[in-house]
């Protein structure tokens, strides 16, 4: 993608044309932060037969699992409100067969992805991981869950993961600039693993801000805007999960969504509510207002705790100056060709 592109859209028209029945989709964002709002737009564009992968399956795992979307499920956690008795979408497929799930343990999980990141094919994991049922119990990956192989230098068996490389990654973070330079701060789990191992990757923030903003602190940047393929600005688009610098969960209304999910008719009706009823972030923020009130919202947004500046000045950013001289030697570009020339120094 064009780094200079603007890419800014909404989150309909992003899951619509990146976003296709059948893809291997991640949750880039790990247990706080989650994109809610792009993972509702999932579920309500009916896209099916997805292979989701999600390192902390909270609410949104649950969310795309309700919606039917799921088929193949690959994690490390699943919340599973109420455990074996008490359900949960997850729960429910899993016993019913319509799910299928391969898990992992958060190092594995991560070591896939890592392997996708640099371009590799898989990457050596710790054995100690072979006397468990992770190990053991496989689904549909089989026998490429792991492989133990020689190691071509000491012949020693290593334990190995195949390396992750999900069609599409769905990540919120605090911002980005039109062009999909996305910032990100405070817990980062996998986030950026998840996003750069994707053949394409969707970004909702807080708030788009201008380059001039992300040029000033270019180590918030975890993904370059040359892998961004489109870029939604949806202030509280990870609520009721917590974004840093911006709001804490919404521990009531996530309270509600855990006591709802052990059921499947109070979990369907909640889906109807506050996913199929509310066409976009905004019907969904306009709707929580009408029945908890704004001031919940007020309550758990952010105060402001600024980090301290950090100073990315030089003396100058270009070896040449104003009047187009190298500043070593005070010579042009064309004085210094002529001077390597004169003295055989200039080749090609």
């Amino acid at each position: 993608m064009n780094s200079t592109e603007d890419k800014v859209m909404s989150a309909k028209e992003a899951i619509r044309r990146f976003v296709h029945s059948g893809d291997h989709l991640i949750i880039g964002n790990y247990t706080v932060g989650t994109c809610t709002e792009l993972v509702g737009e999932v579920a309500r564009q009916g896209i099916k037969g997805l292979t989701l992968y999600s390192q902390s399956g909270i609410m949104d795992v649950e969310m795309l699992v309700a919606a039917g979307a799921v088929d193949r499920l690959v994690s490390t956690y699943v919340m599973r409100s109420g455990g074996k008795s008490g359900g949960s979408a997850v729960e429910r497929a899993l016993k019913a067969k319509t799910l299928e799930i391969e898990d992992y343990t958060n190092y594995n999980y991560n070591a896939r992805l890592v392997a996708g990141m640099h371009g590799f094919t898989f990457m050596q994991v710790f054995e100690g991981v072979m006397v468990t049922d992770l190990f053991k119990k496989r689904t549909f990956m089989g026998e490429d869950k792991y492989r133990v192989i020689p190691c071509p230098y000491t012949g020693k068996q290593i334990l190995t993961v195949p390396a992750a490389n999900p069609d599409v990654c769905i990540v919120h973070v605090q911002r980005a600039d039109k062009f999909g330079n996305a910032q990100y701060w405070g817990s980062l789990g996998s986030v950026a693993a998840a996003s750069l191992a994707s053949k394409t990757i969707i970004v909702s923030c807080e708030e788009i801000v201008d380059h001039e903003v992300i040029k000033s602190s270019p180590h918030h940047t975890i993904i370059p805007a040359f892998r961004t393929q489109a870029v939604i600005e949806v202030p509280w688009g990870a609520h009721p999960t917590e974004v840093l610098g911006y709001y804490n969960r919404d521990r009531k209304f996530y309270g509600v969504f855990s006591s709802v999910a052990k059921s499947e008719n109070t979990m369907k009706a909640w889906m109807d509510e506050w996913v199929y009823g509310c066409e976009n972030r905004e019907a969904y923020l306009a709707h929580y207002r009408d029945v908890y009130g704004p001031e919940n919202l007020e309550q758990i947004r952010a105060k402001e705790y600024m980090s301290t500046p950090v100073n990315y000045g030089s003396a100058y950013t270009s070896p040449w100056d104003d009047e187009n001289r190298e500043r070593t030697l005070g010579l042009t570009l064309e004085e210094i060709e002529a001077f390597m020339a004169e003295r055989g120094m200039l080749h090609g």
